[in-house]
């Protein structure tokens, strides 16, 4: 499932802020844009970024410390 609001609000259902999510929003262009990773999603929340993160660590076979060390990477 490429689509981050229904992978997110399937896996997540009791988190309210699953239906902010952007709709159009993947995880492969969440990784295209890392940088902006909230602007992307339309949710500025840490605990979804986490999740998302955590998702894409899965997805690409890597750690999540990879992901998250790509994003301050690029915001820094």
């Amino acid at each position: 499932m490429n689509n981050i609001k229904k992978w997110y609000t399937t896996t997540f259902p009791t988190d309210e802020l699953g239906v902010e999510i952007n709709p159009n929003a993947t995880f492969l262009g969440l990784i295209g844009n890392i940088g902006d990773v909230y602007e992307y999603i339309g949710v500025v929340d840490s605990i979804v970024r986490e999740r998302l993160f955590e998702r894409i660590a899965e997805i690409m076979e890597c750690s999540y410390d990879e992901v998250y060390n790509l994003w301050l990477r690029d915001i820094i």
